[in-house]
């Protein structure tokens, strides 16, 4: 086991100057699935990224476990990054993708109810105490570093608690994505032949644990289909990214419903919401911040869960071959329009020159990652381990 310093392996972004303007270029930029020119929409790309939600290194905590850290500088960075792609995909969930955060105007119900889960406390959905309290079933203490596929792993057991969200959240392993897997989880109600087996209100209702202060259901809610998070474990490379995987990577952030990627440098965790020509663009949460308290009236202090600088580039090629790519469908359809264009984009990488010197058994070219129609198609090894440890390319060229 390896523990992390903060004294020597994490780093303050607030201690670095200036931070650099976004560049004024002609070249599209991609954000979450939605595109930006940066010469005439420059205040929307800014605008658009402020609105993301910001988690960083907090301190003066209440201990972890009663007893523990009461800060995760220098070793909760990756933990930090998960819990900005499970707040990307809450924010979808309850208020939308083209919803907006405006400083200091009143909070809506919703985004108080979010941030609520996401409080440094031990009783939040997905507080980074609940997040390393999970983390030791997965092999991990308190306080140690944590890869991708190990956060991925924690927010799929933590969502379960979450009745109000109903998140359906899979983490795909083996670089394969089986449709009949994802479809049985978003809708338990039906059996393989689409008839219905299970009472929907009596399937919701075993979950456990309610957001305080949050709504009911809306009517609309009740449709049939658990809204999904899809996590995508995957390890592009050795010690550097294969560029071999570089053009598929950029396009995943084209896609509607991309929540983005999780990954970083060794040791120093990022969250990457898209990308400008041959750099990612990203949050860091390499900046601590003390903890907040909700007010009296229940409005949460909000400042500083929002990233109001340029946001962080880095070249592509920078990257750590480790990583955990995430979508979000609201609706099956969502979902089989997310089956469709990801297709495309094999398709398109393939016609463009991208020639692999190993195949898929499923489809026409050595993918990022795939997808297959049932178990039957899989042909997958069960290997559920922390592929940030592993000292392989799982699919080498």
């Amino acid at each position: 086991m390896h523990f992390y310093i903060s004294a020597t392996l994490t780093y303050d972004t607030l201690g670095f100057g200036e931070f650099d303007d976004f560049p004024e270029t002609s070249e599209p930029v991609w954000i979450l699935g939605k595109e930006f020119n940066a010469l005439t929409e420059k205040d929307d790309i800014l605008s658009h990224v402020t609105s993301r939600l910001w988690f960083t290194y907090r301190k003066n905590f209440p201990p972890i476990g009663g007893t523990g850290p009461t800060s995760d500088t220098g070793w909760g960075c990756m933990l930090r990054c998960g819990q900005m792609i499970l707040g990307e995909a809450l924010v979808r969930r309850h208020l939308g993708r083209d919803w907006r955060w405006v400083r200091s105007q009143s909070q809506r119900e919703d985004y108080i109810g979010i941030l609520n889960a996401f409080l440094d406390k031990k009783d939040g959905y997905y507080s980074l105490h609940q997040i390393a309290q999970m983390g030791v079933g997965e092999g991990k203490s308190i306080g140690q570093w944590y890869g991708p596929n190990t956060v991925a792993q924690v927010l799929k057991k933590l969502a379960v608690f979450d009745s109000w969200s109903r998140l359906a959240v899979h983490v795909a392993m083996d670089n394969t994505v089986v449709i009949e897997e994802i479809k049985r989880l978003c809708m338990p109600w039906l059996d393989y032949g689409g008839a219905a087996c299970v009472d929907l209100q009596g399937g919701m209702s075993e979950r456990n644990g309610c957001l305080e202060g949050a709504c009911a259901l809306a009517e609309e809610e009740t449709a049939l289909w658990n809204p999904l998070l899809l996590l995508i474990p995957l390890r592009l490379g050795l010690s550097d990214i294969n560029e071999a995987y570089i053009e598929t990577l950029k396009q995943c952030f084209q896609l509607p419903q991309s929540l983005g990627v999780i990954g970083g440098k060794p040791n120093s965790a990022h969250y990457f919401i898209g990308y400008v020509g041959e750099e990612l663009i990203y949050l860091d949460p390499h900046t601590t911040q003390p903890a907040v308290e909700p007010c009296e009236d229940s409005q949460v202090p909000d400042d500083t869960y929002h990233c109001q600088h340029p946001p962080c580039r880095m070249h592509i090629c920078e990257i750590d071959p480790s990583i955990a790519v995430g979508f979000f469908c609201r609706t099956e359809d969502d979902f089989d329009d997310w089956c469709l264009r990801f297709r495309k984009v094999l398709y398109d990488v393939s016609s463009k020159g991208y020639n692999y010197r190993r195949f898929s058994n499923h489809l026409s070219t050595k993918p990022l990652f795939r997808t297959v129609r049932d178990f039957s198609d899989s042909d997958r090894l069960e290997r559920f381990f922390d592929s940030e440890d592993e000292e392989f390319e799982i699919l080498s060229l």
